[in-house]
């Protein structure tokens, strides 16, 4: 089976994508090394709603293995209508996979801890210092996450507590906060 595989990959129609199958696999293993990013131009090079790398790729592959197939299949078709039927077939199949395969793909901005900013959050430590304490909040996506939080005051922030999360400190990787009834003080 070797020497039949590689027999068809080097003859006519093949030849003509096995290079570019070469450089496909061979970007994902730099993909997979880690010197490169699928998806740098997401948002700004998309075919389909898919990163340029993976749209092509998809593409190379299935035209790649079209061509494989008709060469032995072919029929009574001359032989010259297979690369350009191949292209074809897998010009629709990668349109319609593409499909499927955007939704699994992030389509916003990367969370990060400036989304908390802003939004209230429950004290679940027994208090809350200039150097001590934690909060749960709750994200936009309804995800709720376990943060470390501080005060500059003396307020009263006991477990239990409604704070509000004002400012966020990324050497420190905490959160600032001041109880959310802070607008009742005073009255």
């Amino acid at each position: 089976m070797g020497n039949g595989f590689i027999e068809a990959t080097l003859s006519f129609p093949t030849v003509l994508l096995t290079p570019l199958l070469v450089l496909v696999i061979g970007y994902w293993i730099v993909v997979i090394a880690g010197g490169a990013d699928p998806e740098a131009g997401h948002g700004h090079g998309e075919l389909l709603g898919l990163p340029v790398p993976i749209f092509v790729s998809l593409l190379a592959a299935l035209a790649w293995f079209g061509t494989l197939a008709g060469s032995q299949w072919h029929g009574f078709l001359p032989l010259w209508v297979v690369p350009v039927a191949a292209l074809i077939v897998a010009a629709i199949v990668t349109r319609l996979a593409a499909i499927p395969l955007r939704r699994l793909l992030p389509d916003g901005p990367d969370a990060s801890r400036a989304d908390f900013v802003g939004r209230t959050c429950v004290i679940r430590t027994g208090r809350v210092t200039e150097t001590f304490g934690q909060a749960e909040v709750h994200a936009a996506d309804g995800s709720s996450a376990i943060v470390q939080v501080r005060q500059t005051g003396a307020d009263e922030l006991t477990a239990g507590t409604l704070a509000l999360i004002y400012d966020a400190d990324p050497e420190g990787e905490f959160f600032w906060v001041v109880p959310a009834d802070i607008a009742k003080k005073g009255l």
